[in-house]
């Protein structure tokens, strides 16, 4: 066992995209704290997939739409130990996954105040706010990586809190990657079509999918595998990295 174990924190790392990057933070041998807001269940069952790879997973819950909530997270993170027969170790911050998010449909002239604040509240305000607690505690430095989405840059009408959310967030990760260096990084991942949500219709679904160049969905992993590369590469920071199966272009 390491002298120290490396800790990362996945915000919504219990299932979707939040389970794979926590499942590729843990093959790179990084103690995670697997943050879950209601998907108790979910989290242990991604919590024991990664203790099968030998490394420890914390399930912590939390409301990140709640800045207290927050400040108490990291008060649990700061507690965390990995205890072995023959010494108890602490763990050292390295890496922040800002993962969690809400994805609201609407329409732009019946949005409610209520509906745009909580999305903003939990895509953007909780990045940041995760962020300053993270920095704070990273004190070799680190990185931190928020997940963003192609269409911050798209004007998806059908979806208005939620691409102005990440379309802040993408502004948000070149505010903190200059006001973080040289110590810390900040780079953003902009995930296409990789998993549909709950409620799309199967054959819409099909037709999104077929306007791609690639003619297919990204796997979890393939989004998973940037990560890996950041974490790898010490000389990016500030950048977006866009992984959409050629959406971009259409």
């Amino acid at each position: 066992m390491p002298e120290k174990f490396p800790l990362a924190l996945v915000t919504g790392g219990a299932h979707r995209l939040g389970r794979a990057f926590a499942l590729a933070l843990a093959r790179q041998g990084y103690a995670i704290a697997l943050h879950y807001h209601a998907s108790a269940e979910s989290a242990a069952a991604t919590a024991a997939e990664i203790r099968a790879l030998g490394v420890p997973a914390f399930p912590l819950q939390a409301d990140l739409t709640s800045p207290a909530k927050i400040e108490a997270l990291f008060q649990q993170i700061d507690n965390l130990l990995v205890e072995s027969p023959l010494s108890v170790q602490r763990l050292t911050f390295n890496v922040l996954v800002n993962s969690a998010a809400l994805m609201p449909r609407g329409d732009v002239q019946s949005l409610t105040s209520s509906e745009f604040d909580a999305a903003i509240a939990l895509n953007l305000r909780a990045p940041l706010l995760c962020s300053q607690q993270a920095a704070r505690r990273m004190g070799r430095g680190g990185l931190i990586v928020n997940i963003s989405d192609i269409g911050a840059s798209k004007a998806w009408t059908g979806f208005p809190a939620y691409t102005v959310s990440k379309a802040g967030l993408d502004s948000l990760t070149q505010v903190l990657a200059r006001a973080l260096a040289p110590a810390i990084r900040v780079n953003a991942i902009a995930p296409g079509l990789v998993i549909p949500s709950d409620d799309m219709p199967p054959a819409e679904w099909e037709r999104l999918v077929g306007r791609l160049p690639l003619k297919r969905p990204a796997a979890p992993e393939e989004i998973a595998s940037a990560l890996e590369f950041l974490i790898k590469n010490e000389y990016i920071t500030g950048q977006t990295i866009r992984i959409d199966g050629g959406y971009s272009l259409i």
